[in-house]
């Protein structure tokens, strides 16, 4: 804030100001940049105007042909891809705890005291994040082909970032008492992680596994789109063969689970966290 005084002989006057020249300036060129991304952006996107013009008609038409909802199309496949999309996102999310554990540890750095160890660690959970979901699951369907398994690794190398990631951090914020005091004693490392830093991060851990197992319903779903299973594959197949109906009955089932899996992760956090 800056302070501007009156002329000489009268009252002295103060006059605060909530930003600098300095932090004005800084802020109308974050605001020039902000403006002339977004212009070169719709630039660069090419809009027709004349698509955007019959936009309302396509959707009003498309909803048209989704109307009525095929539901004798759920028990001949959906039903069946529905239940390999929870068992790839629940696998996927099993797998991706048992990697992330180790990774999560050695990340940590009240836990590991040598940089180069924690360095690698950080060079996996970003190396994870980085790469999308469906970028792995074309990855692993090329190397395992198209199915269930290519799916569950997807989601499971996906994972370990966030859930190191997090791990790490609650790792880092656990309180130094119950340590130092196993370690004045002359404890063991696995004695100290298991009876000092285990339960001051257990809440956290459960509650990051079961928001990532949420997270892993989500992204499942639609991993079928490149052949990696689950209830995309049939949504894929509807809309290939453009049987609106289906895509529609596949939509409502995926929507449904969705909402599902969330209101069970709510329900189950509030009962052990």
């Amino acid at each position: 804030m800056t302070a501007e005084a009156a002329l000489p002989g009268s009252a002295m006057r103060r006059e605060w100001q909530r930003f600098t020249p300095r932090q004005r300036l800084m802020r109308y060129a974050v605001y020039l940049v902000a403006v002339a991304a977004v212009v070169e952006s719709v630039r660069s996107v090419e809009i027709i105007p004349e698509f955007l013009e019959d936009a309302p008609a396509q959707i009003v038409d498309l909803f048209a042909r989704m109307w009525p909802v095929d539901w004798s199309y759920y028990p001949k496949t959906v039903h069946a891809a529905l239940i390999e999309t929870l068992h790839i996102a629940t696998l996927g999310t099993i797998l991706a705890l048992a990697m992330a554990v180790p990774v999560g540890l050695m990340a940590a750095t009240n836990i590991t005291p040598w940089p180069a160890l924690r360095l690698f660690a950080k060079f996996i959970l970003v190396s994870s994040r980085s790469v999308n979901s469906l970028v792995w699951a074309l990855l692993f369907v090329a190397v395992f082909g198209p199915g269930g398994l290519a799916g569950t690794l997807a989601i499971a190398f996906r994972s370990i970032g966030f859930v190191g990631k997090l791990l790490a951090e609650a790792l880092e914020e656990a309180q130094k008492g119950p340590v130092e005091a196993l370690t004045a004693t002359g404890a063991p490392w696995l004695t100290i992680i298991l009876k000092a830093y285990w339960p001051q991060v257990q809440p956290s851990f459960w509650s990051i596994a079961l928001f990532r197992w949420d997270i892993n319903i989500r992204e499942s779903a639609v991993l079928g789109l490149v052949g990696a299973g689950g209830i995309g594959m049939a949504l894929d197949d509807a809309l290939n063969l453009l049987y609106w109906d289906q895509v529609a009955l596949t939509l409502l089932t995926i929507f449904t689970v969705v909402i599902a899996a969330e209101v069970l992760v709510t329900f189950i956090r509030s009962r052990i966290i």
